[in-house]
């Protein structure tokens, strides 16, 4: 049910405070502060303004550009764990996942279920049935 026709109903006094919250699947506190916000604002009022914004702990572009050319020039072919290892002792302690999922993306390195069809001397294993 949309916000509008819940606060009509409250409004008519058709509901209470809880039940109208209960309907949106929020607290009775998040309700009161959306009428607020409503009656201020109108529907604009309601839009949640963190959508669209940057996380402040995101890595910079710069440096996950550094670190893709970083392994594409010099450590191409390493495991990510392996690339990892001198990547945190030459750059910034940034997590193992970070710089997995940067590589993926990138599609710098391969990913586990075709790492782990490699074999050691580079051929893909086959599985006789």
């Amino acid at each position: 049910m949309r916000f509008e026709e819940v606060y009509d109903r409250w409004t008519e006094h058709r509901l209470t405070q809880q039940e109208a919250a209960d309907l949106l699947s929020v607290s009775e506190r998040q309700f009161r502060r959306q009428c607020r916000r409503y009656e201020n604002d109108g529907v604009d009022g309601l839009i949640d303004l963190r959508l669209g914004q940057v996380s402040a702990r995101r890595a910079p572009v710069d440096e996950v550009l550094r670190l893709v050319n970083q392994y594409r020039d010099r450590y191409s072919g390493w495991t990510v764990k392996h690339f990892y290892s001198k990547y945190r002792e030459r750059e910034q302690p940034r997590s193992y996942n970070f710089v997995r999922l940067a590589l993926q993306q990138a599609e710098s390195s391969p990913r586990r279920s075709d790492a782990a069809r490699i074999g050691a001397n580079g051929n893909a294993s086959h599985s006789s049935a």
